[in-house]
């Protein structure tokens, strides 16, 4: 089995937890969104760096 660069993946987790936890927040103080709010929820835990992303940009109402 080869060994993982951790130096590599290390930054992309953190990068992917700042997400989440960012979308989280904001998905609760916010009154409304595109769509259900616990289907957002679900694509930000889910969807790893792509699902937080999809909601700054299609979720949040102007």
């Amino acid at each position: 089995m080869p060994d993982i660069n951790w130096a590599l993946i290390a930054p992309l987790l953190i990068v992917e937890l700042i997400l989440m936890i960012v979308a989280l927040i904001d998905l609760i103080r916010i009154d409304e969104t595109n769509g259900p709010k616990w289907v957002w929820a679900v694509v930000c835990i889910f969807i790893s760096i792509l699902g937080p992303v999809l909601y700054f940009v299609f979720g949040r109402r102007q």
